[in-house]
């Protein structure tokens, strides 16, 4: 068998980059072993695999090797599934923008709570800055500040100016990056603008809704001419988290877990009603964000509230 890395997934075929450079069609036969995961597919981009032919030569994928790490998240359709959106990643990257479509702040911390459990990377590419007016210019500021005092990246870009693409150019190179956002926060033409040989397809934002429309359809690697790679992802709308207990939740907010080690309950506090809770100080004298807390406090409630709905449905 000969060994590759999957580059696209279509749902039932699979385009393998061979070690020889050969871009295969390659299809599954039978179950694959894998980690103890319900997921609505059994491979991601970045997978790498083992390829054999099948009695009419075509690829088969027979094996695949330990992941590294795998983002992951709860199936939109199939709601106790789970999705595999990448494998094998050094890093991520989250395009959001303050404009066009507004901001939701929430989302930055849902998708930091993918990627989080893995110790993935991430930056957080705030996009469109030449649509910034003195508001937006101050809320991106307040966000700069309050990521990087929890040690993400924050970077302020225009794909249209051109300005920040050195930096998001920077961060890139060398590194297999997962690429995601919500729709019509112009991820595939920031993408366009850093390798423009790449021609990813764009949209617009739509004039009725206000919000974005998919242009990506499927998850698809890329590689960067100056070194790398990315995963484009489809636009995510929304994230929910069925293969998270309340503690992963309070465990991954990485600023909340640090402050849990002088909580009454230590490392078993969820930060909501306990006594003596450093948490909850901390947020009453600013030292951890309010907002941050705020969408923790959501975050938590859909958990414990979809937990309790399944333990009712057994």
């Amino acid at each position: 068998m000969k060994k590759g890395t999957v580059i696209k997934s279509t749902g039932s075929w699979y385009q393998v980059l061979m070690e020889s450079g050969e871009i295969q069609e390659c299809r599954i036969i039978g179950k694959l072993r894998l980690e103890d995961l319900k997921t609505t597919n059994p491979l991601a981009v970045g997978d790498e695999v083992k390829v054999g032919p099948d009695e009419e030569g075509r690829g088969v994928i027979k094996e695949v090797m330990p992941r590294s790490n795998a983002v992951i998240r709860q199936s939109p359709r199939r709601k106790r599934d789970m999705h595999l959106i990448a494998a094998n990643v050094d890093q991520a990257m989250l395009i959001t923008t303050i404009v066009e479509p507004n901001l939701k702040q929430g989302f930055i911390d849902r998708f930091l709570l993918m990627t989080e459990p893995y110790n993935i990377p991430t930056c957080i590419v705030f996009n469109k800055a030449d649509l910034y007016d003195d508001y937006a210019l101050e809320t991106f500021q307040i966000l700069k500040e309050l990521y990087e005092g929890i040690d993400y990246e924050v970077l302020l870009v225009s794909a249209e100016t051109g300005g920040g693409i050195d930096a998001l150019h920077d961060y890139l190179k060398g590194k297999t990056t997962l690429v995601s956002g919500q729709s019509g926060v112009g991820k595939s033409t920031l993408v366009n603008a850093v390798e423009p040989n790449l021609d990813l397809r764009t949209g617009d934002i739509s004039d009725y809704t206000g919000k974005g429309q998919h242009t990506t359809t499927f998850a698809e690697m890329f590689p960067l001419s100056f070194g790398g790679s990315i995963i484009d992802t489809p636009g995510i709308k929304m994230l929910a988290f069925n293969n998270l207990t309340p503690l992963d939740v309070a465990h991954n907010f990485r600023e909340l877990f640090e402050k849990s080690a002088e909580c009454k309950f230590g490392g078993q506090c969820l930060h909501k009603n306990e006594p003596k809770c450093a948490v909850k100080i901390a947020v009453e004298s600013g030292e951890i964000s309010p907002l941050r807390y705020m969408n923790y406090l959501a975050i938590l409630d859909d958990v414990e509230n979809q937990n309790a709905w399944e333990i009712h449905e057994m």
